[in-house]
């Protein structure tokens, strides 16, 4: 697994990015879709801490009037995966996220083919409107990255 805090990306998942972090694992079992690894990595392989870490960030950021996210987070199963919206999706790229007043965000997970097996890449991209959606990314990052991270071993073992 690996991380980047600025890796270039397609501009239009979320044009004017400021924020990006990439994680990404390698399995050994080939044919894994995108849309596979992020029912895993948002659902199905999510930890109970980290479900729950969503609730509480959910409960208190209701408090200032920002969009809930996660699982709960009311979007039907058909148009989200683990509460995500859906904004495009391929067998090899899904694009979740939403716009919401101090930041927009997408999480794109891709499923590549490698020579033995398939690489499957977590990338958070976001884009901060102002000093609140600033503040807010600062708070965050570290667990973030300890949730991506988390999500990749989930990935990893699921298909291993």
């Amino acid at each position: 697994m690996s991380g980047n805090a600025a890796t270039p990306l397609a501009e239009s998942d979320l044009p004017g990015a400021d924020w990006v972090d990439r994680q990404t694992v390698s399995l050994a079992r080939c044919g894994v879709t995108a849309a596979d690894a992020a029912r895993l990595a948002l659902g199905e392989a999510m930890p109970g801490w980290v479900a729950g870490l969503m609730r509480l960030r959910n409960f208190i950021v209701g408090f200032v009037g920002l969009k809930g996210a996660g699982p709960g987070a009311g979007v039907d199963g058909g148009r989200s995966i683990g509460g995500f919206p859906i904004v495009s999706k391929t067998p090899e790229k899904l694009v979740l996220g939403f716009n919401d007043w101090h930041l927009d965000f997408r999480i794109v997970v891709e499923a590549l083919p490698q020579a033995a097996g398939t690489g499957i890449t977590l990338t958070t991209m976001v884009k901060r409107k102002h000093w609140f959606g600033r503040l807010y990314i600062f708070l965050i990052t570290p667990f973030h990255v300890l949730i991506v991270r988390q999500s990749l071993k989930g990935i990893a073992a699921a298909f291993s």
